[in-house]
Formats: structure tokens, C-alpha cells, sequence
């Protein structure tokens, strides 16, 4: 035992990145509903919510800060916060008194995307004060660096703030925002990301969230892996422009991508419908499923999509998703799923046993609307 726990410390400053998020992170973020206007204040009372609600106990455990904390820098060149957050440290520290962890955000750029100060210059500087503040995630957004920076300087560019949070020796998620650019899913773990945006911001609308959901995935479920997760972006579920039943289709497909689950509205003040849409345990044990196969679009017609993920028992994992605008009828046949003859088949949405089904599984599915399923081997 005490050979292993030498090893434990001596292994800190020299992990791979990719000892972390080993399934997709999943917690909360402000930018969404909060963009500029969070504070201390509202931090601490989402941690506690996310406690309070369960939503800890079901695996949301990140709490990042997301753009505007940032000052200016002191004579010394270490960055600053601004007066909404009066110590950072302390923060951390409440937010790591309830079991939780805590992220923060910054650009390799000059400035952030809201112009509030930037790492340019200072990449080794900055992840070093937040190793000292006890900070637990990154993300690191390309915004003004394109002033500075050729794109072609990109990976480089990312490389070194992952060099530098590997040097702190503290486990720091690293998280790639640069929307897709340079293909960046072909290298994003070479520079120490742990995962890594694949397209613009979503919007809380049924438009955004489908076209960065559906179409703008296909072909990168090669390149997610424990430890490696393509991101579309956060989730909007709670933020009101959408209906439920697109926000279970929003959680569904993220699930089915093996994408980070990072909420994005106001924990506080959560509605049922959406406190039982990010709490749905079946659901997210898809997404967190330890195989870590990202899920793949099996068939299209017209409006209807039927998506279909591996799992580590053996299981799968198959959604039927409509995208148009009537009632439609889906049918999974087994042998196009290299399955055959007869298979228990569980609603993970309706929490039921639906019954062993003989070479084929049919359901309707409403407008915009999904059905999930696990499919015994």
C-alpha cells in the first residue's frame, strides 16, 4: 500500500491528461443563462443546488466559471479577479467543501470574447495561480488569439497551455473551444485536451441545437475515447426555448454522442419537467457508459433518424429521433444492428420493460420528439 500511494505522488506532475475525464465531464456552466452577469454569489448557490437537487449524487460534480471573472493583472504579471469575485480561492474552496469541482475560463488570446484579459504571454504564469486557487477544469477559448495567432499556429498554441497545466501537477480538465477549427478532433489529445469543441455556440432553439447535434457530429465518433470526447456544446435544457419534448431529445442525443453533459441553466430554479430531464439516471448512464464509444447515425428518412451506440456489457444503446413535422414510425431491424433473433428491449425515457422482441422493434415517435432504448445482447 504504501509502494502505490508513493507512486500516487510521484505520478501527479507526469499524468497523461488522459488519466482524466475518462467519461464525458458532466456539471454545469454559466455562460448560457448567466453570460456576464455571474458572481461569487450565484456560483455558490448553484453548487448548492446541485447538491440539494441530487443532481451531484447522478455525476454532475464541475461548476465552471465561464467568461467575465477576470481583471486586470497585478505589477508582478498574475492575473486578477474583478470586484464580482472578491477571492477566488475562498471560492474554490466552498465549492470543494461540497464534493464538487470548479472550472474556469480563459483565451490564448490577448482577450477573452467578451474582452475581459486573456493568457496570451502568460500561459505558464496563469496555470500555475490557478493550481494555487485549487481550480479543476479549463476552458480555453480561441476568441482573440486569431489577431496574434496564424490558424496553422493553433495546435501549437494549445499545446503549450497543456504543457503548462501538466507542469502544475494538478488534475486540470482541459477543454478545447475553438469551434471545429482545423479539424481539431484529429489532434485535440496530442496537446493535452481531454475534450475539444466541434462547432460554433449552440442557441436554445430547436434549429441550433439539431443541426450541431445531428448533422455536425457525423464522422468524429472515431476520434472520442476515455480520456477524449468530440463537445458540442452545452446544454440548454431548462433555458426555455425549447419544449420538453425537444429538450429530452436535446439530452437523448448528447447521451447518444458520448458528449460531456454540461448544464446550462439556472439550477436554482429548476422546473420538474426539467429537474426529471437532466436527472434521468438511464439516460446519462448512456453518456457515461465506460466503453466510451460515441454513438453513430445508423439511418435516415425524410425526418427520421435512427442513431445506435455500443455499450461495455454488450448492451445497446438506439434512439429513434424525429426531426419533421408529423407523427413518424421507426423500425430497428436487428440484423441491420448485427443483432439476431430475439432481444429484451427497455424505454429509458418511460423507465419500462417493453418485452423480448423477435428480429425487429417498431415505435412512434412524436414531433421532434425521441424514443431511447437499451437493447439486451
Amino acid at each position: 500500500m504504501k509502494r502505490f500511494l508513493i507512486f500516487a505522488v510521484l505520478c501527479a506532475p507526469f499524468c497523461d491528461a488522459a488519466d482524466l475525464a475518462l467519461t464525458p465531464p458532466m456539471g454545469w456552466n454559466s455562460w448560457n443563462k448567466f453570460a456576464e452577469k455571474i458572481d461569487d454569489k450565484a456560483v455558490r448557490g448553484v453548487a448548492d443546488a446541485l447538491v440539494s437537487s441530487g443532481m451531484k449524487d447522478a455525476g454532475y460534480v464541475y461548476v465552471n466559471i465561464d467568461d467575465s471573472w477576470e481583471a486586470s493583472r497585478d505589477a508582478q504579471g498574475n492575473i486578477q479577479t474583478n470586484s464580482k469575485f472578491p477571492d477566488m480561492k475562498a471560492l474554490a474552496d466552498y465549492v470543494h467543501s461540497k464534493g464538487l469541482k470548479i472550472g474556469i475560463y480563459s483565451s490564448p488570446g490577448p482577450k477573452t470574447c467578451a474582452d475581459y484579459e486573456g493568457s496570451y504571454q502568460h500561459e505558464e504564469q496563469d496555470a500555475k495561480t490557478w493550481e494555487a486557487w485549487g481550480i479543476d477544469y479549463l476552458k480555453y477559448d480561441w476568441c482573440s488569439a486569431e489577431k496574434v495567432y496564424k490558424p496553422t499556429e493553433m495546435q501549437a498554441v494549445y499545446k503549450k497551455m497543456g504543457d503548462a497545466l501538466k507542469a502544475t501537477g494538478r488534475p486540470i480538465v482541459f477543454s478545447l473551444c475553438q469551434y471545429g477549427l482545423q479539424n481539431v478532433w484529429e489532434w485535440g489529445g496530442s496537446v493535452g485536451g481531454n475534450l475539444w469543441r466541434t462547432t460554433g455556440d449552440i442557441e436554445d432553439t430547436w434549429k441550433s441545437m439539431s443541426t450541431i447535434g445531428f448533422d455536425k457530429q457525423l464522422g468524429h465518433e472515431k476520434y472520442a475515447e476515455p480520456g477524449h470526447w468530440n463537445d458540442p456544446d452545452m446544454l440548454e435544457i431548462g433555458n426555455g426555448g425549447m419544449s420538453a419534448t425537444e429538450y429530452r431529445t436535446h439530452m437523448s442525443l448528447w447521451a447518444m454522442l458520448a458528449a460531456p453533459l454540461l448544464a446550462g441553466n439556472d439550477l436554482r430554479d429548476m422546473s420538474d419537467a426539467t429537474r426529471q430531464i437532466l436527472l434521468n439516471k438511464e439516460v446519462i448512464a448512456i453518456d457515461q457508459d465506460k466503453l466510451g464509444r460515441q454513438g453513430r447515425r445508423v439511418s435516415k428518412e425524410a425526418g427520421a433518424e435512427m442513431w445506435m451506440r455500443p455499450l461495455e456489457n454488450g448492451d445497446l444503446a438506439l434512439a429513434f429521433f424525429n426531426r419533421s413535422e408529423a407523427m413518424v414510425s421507426i423500425t430497428a431491424f436487428w440484423e441491420i444492428l448485427g443483432l439476431k433473433g430475439k432481444h429484451k428491449v427497455r424505454d429509458l425515457w418511460a423507465h419500462q420493460d417493453l418485452g423480448a422482441f423477435r428480429d425487429s422493434y417498431s415505435a412512434q415517435v412524436a414531433v421532434h420528439g425521441v424514443v431511447m432504448l437499451r437493447v439486451a445482447r
